[in-house]
Formats: structure tokens, C-alpha cells, sequence
């Protein structure tokens, strides 16, 4: 991977928008420059797209969107930036937060009636941190089915995806502007391909375990269950043209992934009254505080797993996701109609799991916070029939990157845009903060796609004023 000079080069071919990776962002990113009339290439490392978005639940949160309209809900951009700056201790920048919440729902609105990608808004149950009922995503919840929503929205369109096309070196002239690019087919073969303006939606740097070593050493020694091809491409590209990178240590992080089977295991049934155990039949955290900052303290834990235990509230919410009902057909969800039963089916102390369930009926009747700070209603304490899955902590993504604007324009460490770089998702600095704590549920994804359709759209007006 490198940055080279574009002086003298020839390229084989020439497209105004280029487009690097075939997740979320780089197929969003793609349609908004096609729909502002700007032809479009996108290249894909991988020989079937899929990325971090495949391996995600596919819930993105917008505010104002008309299916929240039509379910009644009262909500706008600036609660849902608040929200999430709230989530990062006011961390992220409030510019940047209000950027995506306000490009979020005429986003998915967009999607759905010029794209005719399938949403429907969850309802049920609210997610930590969101204080509005605001995800939307496909019926199966799969990052999979949203994936191939938006591949079928690009080949509608028009737009031409090359697969197994490694992107190797930017070549740039002399003051930051990229000409083009060069990629790798799967046989060695090298193809010079020139552009007016370049998206880096190539995601973040899970995959780069010296990345991971570096910049997030808490979670390094966890499982990465995220997309492997996640090399950190941008960001190395990024740091050769002198663009400032921040929030390195921030990551969506996942404490509740079905061990040994690497599927998530829904945090709908820690809002459900769930709870964690681990293996000593302790819990050791407020659960509520979300699923990212779980991982390290899953994985702090003896054996470095620990048991996700919940009831028929959370079971039920639990089945509108695939992931759990796959899980129930492998057998991973243990069921128990009693305390005793459920120590023997999960192998934990007896006399612990019964001290630990009965500290939550305590604190639902004093309406007192527990000893993590978490509180629970009567309706939320336990009963049988309890269930159970085995779980460990992971990395998923990565959410710091490229300094970005509100246009999503790359920028140099001062603050000045270079000329025709764009960049979204893990590629740009998200939306998390600087630390695992501030992923706000679905944050992934509204940095791929709010910000892939900013970053589109800059692209196709940079492509044009070029023309």
C-alpha cells in the first residue's frame, strides 16, 4: 500500500467517481453519486461483497423518518445528536454528530422510495443510549439481507462493481490531488484505473492486528469477529497525504457473542432484564451501560467468557433476530425452569447464581440502584423459565479513522480539505468517541451509510466542477 506520484503516469481507463469497498458506505456512496448524475466504479477486495455490514444485525437509527412518522414517534436531529454525544462524554464533536443525525432520515427515506430498499423501524424494546425508538433495518435484522438490498440498488442503477479488486497505491500530484489508482486482480494481474474524485469506504483496521496492537491494546487480545479485510488501507493512505486521523482508540466491541459459535447474541435481552454472569456466578458490571464497552470486560473475566442470563421478555424480543434463531437451532440457548436447573445446565455455582437473582429482586422492591448502578422494575426481575447462552467478548470494527468534515471531505491535520478525497464508515473517524464506551447502538452503520451519502455526493460535485 502506498501513495505515489502521479507525474507522468497513463492510466488504462478513466471514471469520474471511484469508489473503494463494497460495504454499506462504499454501495450508498456510490447511488448518491449516480444520483447526481456522476458515473461510478466501485471496487471490491473481496470476490463476494460483504464486509462489516454482512456481519452486523443491518439496524441503522434516523431520526424523523416516516416510518417513525407513521409509528407517531416525536424525534429529531438534534435529540439523536445529543444522544450520541452524550454516549461518547461529549467527546465527539456536536458539528459532526448533528451532520449525520440530520442526513440519517432523509437517508433511509431516500433508500427506500428511489432504491426500493426493504426497512422497517424495530419496536419492542429501546436500545441503551437511544432515548427514541429509531433503527431501521431489514425484517431479518441481518446485516446480510441489507447488504444484498443495496447491491440489487446498484446494479438497478447502473453502477459497475468490479470484485476481487485489491486497490494497492493512490497515485496523487503535487498538491494532494488523487488521479487515480491502481488494483490487483486475484491473479497478479495490475490495472491502472484514473478518477476525478476517490471514496475510501474500505472500513477501519480490525483485521491489521499491529493496528489493533497500537492504538487498542484493551481489546487485542480479544476474539475479532469483524471482517478480516479490514486492513486499515485508509487510514495508511490517509497518514502519506498528510490527513489528520482521531479517535484511534474508539471500537464497536461486542460482550455478548455466542461462544464457540461467533454469533452475536442480541442485547435486546440485557434490556429485557438479562443479565451477565461469569463463571464464578457473579455478575461484575451494569449491563445497561451497552454492548461495545462489554467486550473488554467479557473478556477481563476467568476464561474470558461468561453467561448471558435472561427470561421470556427476553427471549421473545431476541426471536425477530436471525442470529438467535439461529442459534436456537444449534442448540447454543439453554433452557431451565428453576435456579437449581439453571446452575446445572450452565456449570455455575449454585449458591452464587441464587444470591445474584436474588439481589435483583431486592433491588426492583426497594426501587434502588444495585451495586453497578443499574436499577430494575418488578417487571424486569427474572423467572424461570430462565435462558442461557455461553458468550465472550469481541472486536468488531474499529471506529477511528480520517478526520472528516460534514461533507465528509478528507482533511489535512490543518483543517484544510484535501482537493478530491472522500472517506466514511471505519475509514473516517465515527461517530464513538475515543473509547470503547461511546458506541451508541447501530453507530457503525450510520457512519456508513449518513456519511457514504455525504461522501457521494461531495465526490460527484468535485467530478463535476472538474469536468
Amino acid at each position: 500500500m502506498a501513495v505515489l506520484s502521479a507525474e507522468g503516469i497513463t492510466f488504462d481507463f478513466e471514471v469520474p467517481v471511484v469508489v473503494v469497498g463494497a460495504g454499506a458506505c462504499g454501495l450508498v456512496a456510490a447511488l448518491a453519486a449516480r444520483d447526481e448524475g456522476q458515473e461510478v466504479l466501485v471496487l471490491e477486495r473481496d470476490e463476494t461483497p460483504s464486509g462489516s455490514t454482512s456481519l452486523s444485525a443491518g439496524l441503522i437509527p434516523a431520526p424523523c423518518t416516516k416510518l417513525q412518522r407513521q409509528a407517531g414517534i416525536d424525534d429529531s436531529p438534534e435529540l439523536f445528536a445529543q444522544d450520541l454525544v452524550a454516549k461518547t462524554h461529549d467527546h465527539t464533536p456536536y458539528d459532526q454528530a448533528l451532520a449525520a443525525a440530520k442526513a440519517a432520515g432523509p437517508m433511509i427515506d431516500w433508500l427506500m422510495e428511489t432504491h426500493q430498499v426493504e426497512f422497517e423501524l424495530v419496536t419492542g424494546f429501546l436500545y441503551p443510549g437511544h432515548s427514541r425508538l429509531r433503527m431501521h433495518g431489514p425484517k431479518s435484522r441481518t446485516g446480510a439481507d441489507l447488504e444484498q438490498n443495496l447491491l440489487s440498488a446498484v446494479s438497478n442503477a447502473g453502477i459497475d462493481l468490479i470484485t476481487g479488486a485489491s486497490v494497492e497505491d493512490l497515485y496523487v500530484d503535487a498538491a494532494g490531488l488523487v488521479a487515480g489508482v491502481r488494483f490487483r486482480r486475484p491473479d497478479g494481474a495490475q490495472e491502472m484505473l484514473g478518477c476525478k474524485a476517490l471514496v475510501l469506504a474500505c472500513c477501519g483496521f480490525a483485521g491489521d492486528v499491529d493496528m489493533v496492537r497500537q492504538y487498542i491494546p484493551e481489546i487485542a487480545d480479544a476474539e475479532c469477529c469483524g471482517h478480516l479485510s479490514n486492513t486499515g488501507d485508509a487510514m495508511k493512505w490517509g497518514a502519506a497525504l498528510g490527513a489528520g486521523l482521531a479517535d484511534m482508540g474508539a471500537y464497536q466491541g461486542h460482550g455478548s457473542v455466542a461462544h464457540p459459535h461467533g454469533l452475536p447474541l442480541t442485547w435486546a435481552v440485557i434490556t429485557k432484564g438479562g443479565i451477565l454472569l461469569n463463571l464464578e456466578g457473579r455478575r461484575f458490571s451494569n449491563e445497561m451501560r451497552g454492548y461495545s464497552e462489554h467486550a473488554a470486560e467479557v473478556a477481563a473475566q476467568p476464561g474470558h467468557v461468561a453467561w448471558d442470563i435472561y427470561g421470556s421478555p427476553g427471549e421473545e424480543a431476541a426471536m425477530g433476530f436471525h442470529d438467535y434463531r439461529e442459534l436456537r437451532k444449534l442448540g447454543v440457548v439453554k433452557t431451565a425452569n428453576s435456579v437449581d436447573e439453571l446452575a446445572a445446565v450452565t456449570g455455575l455455582p449454585l449458591d452464587a447464581v441464587r444470591h445474584e437473582l436474588q439481589a435483583l429482586q431486592d433491588a426492583a422492591r426497594t426501587g434502588e440502584p444495585d451495586r453497578f448502578g443499574r436499577r430494575f422494575t418488578e417487571d424486569e426481575v427474572l423467572k424461570p423459565p430462565y435462558h442461557a447462552v455461553k458468550v465472550n467478548g469481541a472486536l468488531f470494527h474499529t471506529q477511528g479513522g480520517l478526520v472528516i468534515d460534514t461533507q465528509a471531505r478528507v482533511l489535512r491535520h490543518d483543517g484544510t480539505p484535501l482537493p478530491n478525497l472522500m472517506a466514511g464508515g471505519g475509514a473516517a473517524r465515527g461517530l464513538s468517541g475515543h473509547s470503547n464506551y461511546g458506541y451508541l447502538s447501530g453507530n457503525g452503520l450510520l457512519s456508513a451509510t449518513a456519511f457514504g451519502r455525504l461522501a457521494g455526493i461531495s465526490a460527484a460535485r468535485v467530478a463535476t466542477a472538474d469536468t
